[in-house]
């Protein structure tokens, strides 16, 4: 098996939860610990590629156009961050269950590709999110990728993984998420707790994705292009959309989030944003992405994503 932890191999059987992990390898919770001792960081737009949920971007140190990789929100969800050590080249992917095998090996193929001509050297792993909420569905996803990264043929070192457990705090009787979101500093590789209040272009028709039966693992960025990309993706109208859209803001937390007593106060807002879309391109193929091609931004003189033809 390949997947090592700050050097140490994890001997079969992979633990089949995070409590032995844990366990295992004490050296994770003081990793954990010193992550969540810095202070969260509110994070503008400029030099920022926002990833959102079933997404995944990778660039490299000297990227002129991204100085910060970063996502939020994640709950129930992970953050998954892979480095190559010697040439500096990240991923970072935010994963909610859907395509993870895909997802990693999409991940870890991008950071290989853009390493080319680097010497051989073991990838660095973190994973960050996925507190322990009630309904076990953090557990549940820690395990797939846990699986998923040890049957991988490369060599991978968890070096950070504050999940679960070392991710969760009480606030009277409710566990709560410490860590809600992740920047990467794509020129150093330092990974600190951060929020994106602005998250980037396109982020109804993005969230679309997850009401609609869409799982696959977007690729959303090519940074020898300096290009961000959306789609093309597919979905069937959503029977009841205008249902949705007349309930009250407690029923649409309830029912389409899977941690809705945590969840932050802009979830319904964006929920709405998202059915709203959905209402209105009820054929994405037709009236968003003709031709089937992505919708494409690049960054302007303020440093802002912009949508450009290419």
């Amino acid at each position: 098996m390949v997947l090592f932890v700050n050097g140490v191999l994890i001997e079969e059987p992979l633990p089949i939860d995070t409590r032995t992990l844990f366990h295992n390898y004490p050296q994770l919770k003081d990793g954990a610990a010193q992550l969540l001792a810095i202070q969260t960081k509110v994070i503008g737009t400029v030099g920022v590629l926002y990833v959102n949920q079933r997404e995944f971007a990778a660039t490299v140190p000297h990227d002129k156009n991204v100085n910060i990789l970063g996502t939020d929100d994640v709950t129930t969800c992970c953050a998954v961050v892979v480095r190559h050590r010697t040439s500096g080249a990240v991923a970072l992917g935010h994963f909610d269950g859907s395509s993870v095998d895909d997802g990693i090996s999409g991940m870890i193929g991008r950071v290989q590709e853009l390493s080319l001509g680097y010497p051989e050297s073991r990838l660095e792993l973190s994973l960050v999110g996925s507190y322990s909420d009630p309904r076990g569905y953090s557990e549940e996803l820690a395990s797939v990728i846990l699986h998923a990264l040890h049957k991988n043929p490369l060599e991978l070192d968890l070096v950070q993984c504050c999940i679960c457990e070392l991710n969760t705090s009480l606030r009277g009787n409710c566990r709560w998420p410490i860590a809600y979101g992740i920047g990467v500093n794509t020129k150093t590789g330092d990974i600190f707790p951060a929020n994106f209040p602005e998250k980037g272009p396109d982020m109804p028709l993005r969230n679309a994705r997850h009401f609609t039966g869409s799982h696959e693992m977007l690729d959303i960025y090519d940074c020898n292009l300096g290009l961000m990309k959306i789609g093309p993706f597919h979905y069937e109208p959503l029977r009841g959309v205008d249902l949705w859209l007349q309930q009250t803001d407690d029923f649409i937390l309830k029912h389409l989030s899977t941690a809705p007593e945590v969840e932050p106060n802009h979830f319904v807002l964006q929920a709405r944003a998202s059915l709203k879309h959905i209402r209105e391109h009820p054929f994405p193929a037709v009236t968003v992405f003709p031709d089937n091609r992505p919708r494409y931004f690049r960054r302007d003189e303020n440093g802002l994503w912009v949508h450009v033809r290419y």
